[in-house]
């Protein structure tokens, strides 16, 4: 094992680790998520609700709702640190498996691992905003910017995990 390859599994588990983590403590919290006396959920906040539904859902939470909210957020970063990370991990330890002459899959697999950090600073500019917003929902602005990036932060991670388990599926170096 190269130590490119060891340095790529310590990075991958210990971001594994921090995910698991932050996601158990975010799922925790989940259940506080109560606007208007209704349950929402996060992916509302994300991807379905225009500028005049979230300034209604922030409006009709109770103190206690948003600090939830709150701690959901900053939870996220934690999350994020090691979701995009981990992913670009899965991205360059797949490509270390694969064959140095298929090198337009060991590409595209770099390309997929570099996006990670953009999706990365997609997601840090939602919760930024969310936070904002919640905190004075008259800043509410440029919803459909918003919408666009978190969008796009799902197709890069999707993506990195999907690409990454078909080149090591179809792809890789069989030992013999």
């Amino acid at each position: 094992m190269t130590a490119n390859v060891f340095n790529w599994k310590k990075m991958f588990w210990f971001c594994l680790g921090l995910a698991l983590a932050s996601g158990f403590c975010m799922k925790w919290i989940e259940d506080g998520f109560i606007s208007n006396g209704k349950l929402f959920s996060i992916f509302c906040l994300e991807l379905y609700l225009d500028k005049q539904g979230l300034a209604e859902l922030f409006a009709g939470m109770k103190d206690n709702a948003k600090t939830i909210l709150d701690y959901h957020l900053h939870f996220d970063f934690f999350f994020m640190a090691g979701v995009f990370p981990g992913t670009a991990a899965i991205c360059m330890l797949t490509r270390e498996r694969i064959e140095k002459k298929k090198k337009m899959i060991r590409s595209v697999l770099f390309t997929i691992a570099a996006l990670q950090l953009a999706a990365w600073g997609f997601d840090i500019y939602e919760n930024l905003h969310l936070i904002k917003w919640m905190k004075n929902p008259a800043t509410i602005d440029n919803v459909g910017f918003y919408h666009l990036l978190v969008r796009l932060k799902f197709i890069i991670i999707i993506s990195g995990v999907a690409m990454a388990a078909i080149a090591f599926i179809f792809f890789r170096t069989r030992k013999k």
